[in-house]
């Protein structure tokens, strides 16, 4: 594991890329966050591996390739306002991901969501992602939980997530954290594993954030043993 430092506000800096440890869970496995390209270079050919593999799985069965995962990773870094955190086991193996950016940023979010709620105070939960020998961890609701408290209180009221439309473990997980249906869907192309490009029905979901003197509540997370993805 690299070195690292401990700044005044409590949280540290890993010398490797210069990420900002978030917390240190008693599995080993390090939440970081990067904020640009540059602190996440040591880590952007583990996230693209990690990204394929977790929607390969189903419901997704996406097929993607490297370069185009790192492309996602890159395009949401450049981002302004971009929450990127990582789940990291050892030097730079990414086992998870969590990522939200402003949703103003997301046209394809901006134009499902129109008129609904107030996009210019909306942050969108824009990926989630674990490794299925990390699931049922409590590590996809920690990194949830751990974007859901980074997010600006003063800027921003509501967050908002796209899921499948399939009722699974992870839509039952969201309610159980404050979601809402929304009622509202959206069909999602992708090339699937097998090679062909299909579309799949995808679910909005929204929560109000509580104001910026109550503080956002992360549990421990071995004590969590509901399914994610």
């Amino acid at each position: 594991m690299g070195e690292t430092n401990v700044g005044a506000d409590g949280r540290s800096a890993d010398r490797l890329g210069q990420a900002e440890l978030l917390r240190e869970r008693p599995d080993g496995v390090r939440i970081i966050r990067v904020r640009n390209n540059e602190e996440a270079l040591p880590y952007r050919a583990a996230f693209a591996g990690a990204y394929q593999d977790i929607f390969s799985d189903p419901p997704y069965n996406e097929r993607f390739f490297p370069s185009e995962a790192e492309g996602i990773f890159r395009n949401f870094l450049d981002t302004p306002d971009n929450i990127t955190i990582l789940a990291v086991r050892g030097m730079s193996q990414v086992v998870g991901f969590g990522i939200a950016v402003p949703a103003i940023h997301k046209a394809d979010v901006t134009r499902a969501l129109h008129g609904l709620i107030p996009l210019p105070a909306t942050f969108y939960l824009a990926e989630l992602g674990v490794l299925s020998s990390w699931r049922r961890s409590g590590l996809g609701r920690e990194l949830i939980a751990m974007r859901l408290a980074l997010i600006d209180r003063a800027r921003y009221h509501n967050v908002v997530l796209r899921t499948s439309a399939v009722r699974n473990s992870s839509y039952d997980m969201y309610l159980s954290m404050g979601f809402e249906d929304m009622g509202v869907y959206m069909e999602v192309p992708a090339r699937r594993v097998d090679g062909a490009v299909s579309t799949d029905r995808r679910l909005f979901l929204c929560r109000v954030l509580p104001p910026p003197d109550e503080a956002e509540e992360v549990h421990d997370p071995l004590t969590w043993r509901e399914g994610e993805r």
